[in-house]
């Protein structure tokens, strides 16, 4: 039920930075949209096979595991690949569109609850060094967007805050942790794609 609704979320935010992206010109949110679009298919793999393995057999359902696993291994290595140009932006303080605070709550309140669910199924999953190989890459795709939740937030507030004088102040500070979320992201997807590979 948690996957599924973070599954509508993220149809949600793909189609409406898809809709600003186009409405506006703005590479930042048809970048972002793109992201969540690969998200959203990954999650929608993961759901649709574990809800088809129910009536299979054991043996079935490991061979059709290791299949959506192998797929949705090029699309987490594009998802990690779109987001460089965002991040880009980020770090060069490219202003998306005009944004008020409302939109700055919304995504405050969006990330705060991604990153509780995610903190949760990530210390669950560490219980298990087995398992559902599946589960674990659902699991793993949550933190990962939580993740991209903060840059999101940390992007929309400077955008909304920032002035022409403190322009240069905030530079290296998105520099810094733009950097490093990415880096975490990055090390993330690769201790989940060696520990998927082991069990394939």
């Amino acid at each position: 039920m948690s996957s599924a609704v973070s599954f509508v979320c993220t149809a949600l935010f793909a189609v409406y930075n898809g809709f600003l992206g186009l409405c506006y010109g703005s590479v930042w949110h048809g970048s972002i949209g793109i992201f969540y679009l690969l998200l959203m298919v990954i999650r929608g793999m993961v759901l649709l096979t574990e809800h088809r393995n129910r009536t299979r057999g054991q043996a079935e359902q490991d061979r059709c595991r290791r299949r959506t696993f192998l797929i949705s291994v090029v699309l987490l290595l594009m998802l990690n690949l779109a987001l460089i140009l965002p991040i880009s932006m980020m770090v060069v303080l490219d202003k998306p569109v005009s944004m008020g605070l409302i939109p700055a709550i919304s995504m405050a309140v969006y990330t705060t609850w991604k990153i509780t669910m995610s903190s949760i199924h990530i210390r669950r999953q560490r219980r298990r060094s087995g398992g559902n190989l599946l589960v674990a890459e659902l699991r793993t795709v949550n933190f990962i967007d939580a993740l991209v939740a903060i840059l999101t937030l940390q992007n929309t507030l400077i955008m909304v805050k920032r002035t022409t004088a403190d322009e240069n102040a905030m530079l290296p500070l998105s520099a810094v942790s733009s950097g490093l979320i990415y880096a975490v992201i990055v090390a993330i997807t690769v201790q989940m794609l060696r520990k998927g590979t082991r069990q394939t």
